[in-house]
C-alpha cells in the first residue's frame, strides 16, 4: 500500500464526523462535533439538504480526495473494495489495477456516496495491521 495511512485516518475520521452529523439532523440528538456553525445551525432549525449541498465537512473531505493524487485515489478505490469484502489481501495488487481501470474524476462522489465509507477503509487497515490511533490526537 503507497497511500500515506494518515491520509486515509483523516477520510475515516472526517466521515465519521459527517455520519455523527447527519445522524444529530435526522435524530434530533446534539451529537458532539467541533462544526460549531453546525450546532446553530441546528438551533436554527436548519436541516442538512438531502444532497449534502450545503455540508462543508462533505465539501472537506471531498476536496481532499480530490487533491490527492491519481494513484492514491485507486489506491484508496482499492481499500474500500477490500474492507467492503469484494477480494481479499492476497488480490491487492489486482485490486489496485482494477481501480485504476475504473477510475475516474468522480472518485471522491463514488467514495462519499457509500454510507459504510469509513467502516470499509478501517477494515482494510486492519487487514493491513494499520491502526489510525497514532492520528486519532490530530482530528480527535
Amino acid at each position: 500500500m503507497e497511500i500515506k495511512p494518515e491520509n486515509v485516518c483523516h477520510i475515516i475520521f472526517r466521515t465519521r464526523q459527517l455520519s455523527a452529523i447527519e445522524a444529530m439532523y435526522e435524530t434530533g440528538e446534539n451529537v458532539e462535533t467541533d462544526a460549531e456553525e453546525l450546532m446553530e445551525d441546528v438551533e436554527a432549525g436548519r436541516v442538512i439538504h438531502e444532497e449534502r449541498e450545503h455540508d462543508p465537512t462533505y465539501y472537506e473531505i471531498k476536496g481532499f480526495i480530490d487533491e490527492l493524487s491519481r494513484d492514491d485515489q485507486c489506491e484508496l478505490i482499492a481499500l474500500v473494495w477490500l474492507g467492503r469484502g469484494d477480494s481479499n489481501m492476497s488480490d491487492w495488487d489486482d485490486l489496485v489495477a482494477l481501480a485504476k481501470e475504473r477510475w475516474s474524476k468522480h472518485t471522491a462522489e463514488y467514495l462519499l456516496a457509500m454510507p459504510l465509507l469509513g467502516d470499509y477503509l478501517q477494515d482494510a487497515l486492519d487487514q493491513f495491521d494499520i491502526s489510525c490511533e497514532d492520528f486519532e490526537d490530530e482530528h480527535g
